[in-house]
């Protein structure tokens, strides 16, 4: 190999290499402080969103910190300074080596529940605004054991009420009483994606046998015969905290249908994504939601005509002439948290929105800034 190939490929090597380093640099937002001291109701993305101005990367602003080896345990009071470790920005806690440590004029201890520790997402703030719906398969759904009726002469079943289920169930099991709900289908294929269950009410068995008793320990709704009665397992449970990290599907998934059955959905209402475990949906992922951009046609006189005033002669030439039909730009309308994933759907909270958000809206990775409209 002669002497200018050599040359050559070396400065190839350490262009390339530089690339990498500069899309793997934190960037830090401008007027960003140099310290901060968390605050109750505080999340590590809200910390790090102070911070940077590529919040999706907040788990390296912690990274590599012996200060806080565990994140997720940073207490509120805790001031945290921002320090350079090998050239990149790192937030340590004071009084645990660098940064600039609290001053203690006399020993002191401090005593704090594990539970008070600061989270991704604190899903206090946000469990009211969820459900534990599921989508299960259909046919399944269908065999499980079935609520038959109740001690009380009431179709109506409410807390503290004791339900008959028609199957031997083990003792002191907890379940779920579930109504059958929507069935959902991928508009594109046809594919069954499962059937929505609604969950009426939680129980546990207090007597076994043939048809076993059931208390009710709270309730959603009014449960009644009918109902399915399924085991309250890990699955159908959901984390007690979230990290928020930017979706990768490599095709966009869209809204299949909205919990409440409105028109319409705003921020803190759920929905359903028509991607599951079996796409690569994790909890924790964030979307961005899109409106399809309208369609404009050029009419005869060289006029744009939008969608709600096309003729059927638009319309014809909408299809057969794409020099006469612009694509308008999708249209932002928020962001969603995927808080619960099912094999072929999932469940989203709408955490920010800048417009009302409808089924079949569009849902793709987000880009690298922080939630706009907040």
């Amino acid at each position: 190999m002669d002497r200018t190939m050599k040359r050559l490929i070396l400065l190839a090597l350490m262009t390339f290499n530089c690339t990498l380093v500069s899309a793997d640099t934190l960037t830090l937002k401008a007027g960003h402080p140099e310290s901060y001291v968390v605050k109750k109701g505080d999340t590590l993305w809200d910390i790090s969103a102070t911070f940077l101005s590529d919040p999706w990367k907040w788990p390296r602003l912690w990274d590599v910190n012996p200060q806080i080896a565990n994140p997720h345990l940073i207490y509120p009071g805790d001031q945290l300074t921002l320090v350079f470790i090998d050239g990149q920005p790192r937030l340590v806690r004071n009084g645990t080596g660098e940064g600039k440590p609290h001053i203690r004029k006399t020993p002191e201890g401090r005593v704090i529940a594990k539970s008070n520790a600061v989270p991704a997402v604190d899903l206090a703030l946000i469990q009211n605004y969820l459900v534990q719906n599921r989508v299960v398969d259909a046919d399944w759904f269908a065999k499980q054991p079935m609520v038959l009726a109740g001690e009380s002469p009431s179709r109506h079943h409410v807390v503290g009420d004791v339900i008959y289920i028609d199957s031997e169930l083990p003792l002191n099991q907890k379940l779920g009483m579930y109504e059958r709900g929507r069935d959902f289908f991928n508009k594109q294929t046809g594919e069954a994606l499962g059937q929505e269950a609604i969950l009426a009410s939680t129980g546990q068995v207090i007597e076994s046998g043939k048809v076993s008793k059931v208390k009710l320990l709270s309730n959603y709704r009014e449960t009644k015969a009918g109902f399915r009665a399924l085991p309250m397992e890990d699955e159908a449970l959901m984390s007690a905290y979230f990290t928020p990290k930017p979706a990768e599907l490599k095709t966009p998934a869209t809204v299949l249908a909205i919990e409440s059955k409105m028109r319409e959905a705003g921020k803190l209402n759920v929905v359903y994504l028509d991607k599951g475990t079996q796409d690569g949906v994790e909890p924790g992922e964030v979307f961005s939601i899109y409106r399809d951009g309208e369609e404009i046609v050029i009419n005869n006189d060289g006029q744009p005509v939008p969608t709600t005033e096309r003729t059927a002669y638009d319309n014809v030439v909408a299809s057969l002439s794409s020099d006469r039909a612009i694509k308008m730009p999708d249209i932002y309308h928020g962001k969603l948290l995927v808080f619960k994933v099912f094999d072929k759907a999932s469940l989203g909270l709408i955490v920010s929105t800048e417009r009302s958000v409808r089924v079949d809206d569009k849902l793709i990775a987000p880009d690298s800034l922080a939630f706009r409209g907040e």
